[in-house]
């Protein structure tokens, strides 16, 4: 039997997580059913499945990817920069807007919630450290602790993704974003 090469089977996917990114996006974490994930990708689901055990792992894998580039510009530039991103690449992330949706599922799913926590740790931690090197560089303002701020930017993350998801002018979600920069940098005095 001929074996398959890495680039191929890479390939592959990519073509998977491509296509479930598309359909994620499109109909929604509960509604992106296994037929329309067939159809989106354009591959059945066997071929789907071999590469992902079922629909969280596939759904997981993005959110890994996703949480890996993000966690690198998060720990260079910091969480709003990756915030800036999704407005001028909109169309990278709007399978994000999956997030609202699943968060019924974390709250009823603990085998589910465990696995987002995982995914989401790196991001959370790149952005963490990213807090700790600004506070101590005096760039953040020193009357409120690095995990308030941090869950403050996590709150205007899921804002963010949340306005994007409803098509929000992303020159009025600049702004704003703007607006938070200003508030948690150290004042002159």
């Amino acid at each position: 039997m001929p074996r398959v090469s890495e680039d191929h089977l890479a390939a592959r996917r990519r073509q998977i997580l491509d296509g479930a990114r598309r359909c994620f996006a499109e109909y929604g974490y509960e509604q992106a059913t296994v037929r329309r994930l067939e159809q989106t990708i354009g591959l059945s689901r066997g071929a789907i499945f071999h590469h992902y055990r079922d629909k969280d792992t596939l759904f997981f894998a993005l959110a890994r990817e996703d949480a890996a580039r993000m966690a690198e510009v998060a720990a260079r530039e910091g969480l709003i920069q990756v915030m800036r991103d999704m407005l001028a690449a909109p169309d990278q992330f709007d399978w994000l807007a999956t997030r609202l949706e699943i968060a019924r599922k974390l709250r009823n799913d603990p085998v589910f919630h465990q696995g987002w926590v995982e995914r989401s740790a790196e991001l959370a931690s790149a952005t963490s450290e990213r807090l700790r090197q600004q506070k101590q560089a005096g760039r953040l303002r020193d009357d409120v602790a690095p995990d308030v701020l941090q869950c403050y930017l996590d709150l205007v993350l899921d804002g963010l993704v949340a306005r994007l998801a409803t098509g929000e002018d992303p020159q009025r979600l600049s702004a704003v974003l703007d607006l938070v920069e200003d508030s948690v940098r150290a004042t002159d005095g």
